[in-house]
């Protein structure tokens, strides 16, 4: 509207709208209704692109710096294992006889913090969830001790003729999230995994922040970790659930919160992929 006012008062100035001056051509009149509304939609566009579009603020530290946990110097390892269908009993029974071993020696500097299969998601996958206290040194560590270890050597031996791929990541655990600690089952396990828009973790984390403290009430918060290795910006969060239906109850029951709806609307446009995995626990896992 703004712009049609404009428009019109710079043409009766200049004698085009006045009653004493010549009318203009249809012609030329169509051409100026036309520049008016593509000004007039130009406006829009970019104020609605100003509702949409998020800005995102320049950040003076690491992320690690700003959302990992101070107390310790822990990193963690999260694996993705996915196994020929026909060698899964095979592989799970390698694993029991091998992986508690590691877990145990003393002089390794690092914890199997849980094991699992895959129920629910990709199929015939295994994941394992390691902690290195120390960090990156403590990491270091343990790789060049288990190149010398004979019965490791001959473990990924042995496992690489089970699998079909392989990845993994290297984790922080966030501030403001649970701490992995052992806990008894029998329980299944939902690893719900975010691929964020590049730029959004500090966000992420002020949210979630708050957000945890809705999701306490049956112990299901296990823990949250993002990536430093690997794929980046992947947030995980780990939940226990007494089964399906306890999970279903337990994630209806946040929405009756004051708050909970709020930090979801402003958490969801931050995400470009989601992928939610139900796991069942090995027997060797310290999360059952």
């Amino acid at each position: 509207m703004a712009t049609r006012v404009l428009l019109r008062r710079s043409l009766a100035g200049a004698g085009g709208l006045g009653r004493a001056g010549p009318r203009l051509p249809a012609r030329d009149s169509l051409a100026l209704r036309g520049l008016a509304s593509s000004t007039n939609r130009a406006g829009e566009d970019s104020w609605l692109k100003s509702l949409f579009v998020r800005k995102v603020d320049p950040r003076k530290d690491a992320h690690s710096n700003l959302l990992a946990k101070k107390e310790t110097s822990s990193l963690y390892k999260i694996q993705f294992h996915n196994v020929k269908p026909e060698y899964l009993d095979a592989y799970n029974k390698l694993c029991q006889e091998v992986l508690p071993k590691i877990h145990e020696e003393k002089h390794y500097p690092c914890a199997l913090v849980g094991t699992w299969n895959t129920w629910y998601g990709e199929q015939d996958q295994a994941v394992h969830l390691w902690r290195y206290e120390g960090g990156y040194p403590a990491l270091t560590e343990v790789m060049n001790k288990l190149r010398q270890n004979k019965e490791f050597t001959e473990f990924r031996k042995e496992r690489g003729n089970m699998l079909l791929s392989r990845k993994n990541q290297l984790l922080l655990e966030f501030s403001f999230w649970n701490e992995p600690v052992p806990r008894e089952g029998p329980n299944i396990y939902e690893l719900r995994s975010y691929q964020l828009r590049p730029g959004t973790m500090i966000e992420w984390g002020n949210y979630w922040a708050r957000a945890i403290r809705f999701r306490q009430d049956n112990n299901e918060a296990v823990g949250g970790f993002f990536s430093q290795i690997g794929q980046l910006y992947m947030v995980h969060h780990l939940w226990a659930y007494k089964d399906l239906q306890s999970r279903e109850d337990t994630r209806n029951a946040a929405w009756n919160k004051h708050g909970w709806d709020e930090l979801v609307y402003y958490t969801v446009p931050l995400i470009q992929e989601m992928e939610s995995r139900i796991m069942i626990p090995l027997k060797i896992s310290p999360l059952q």
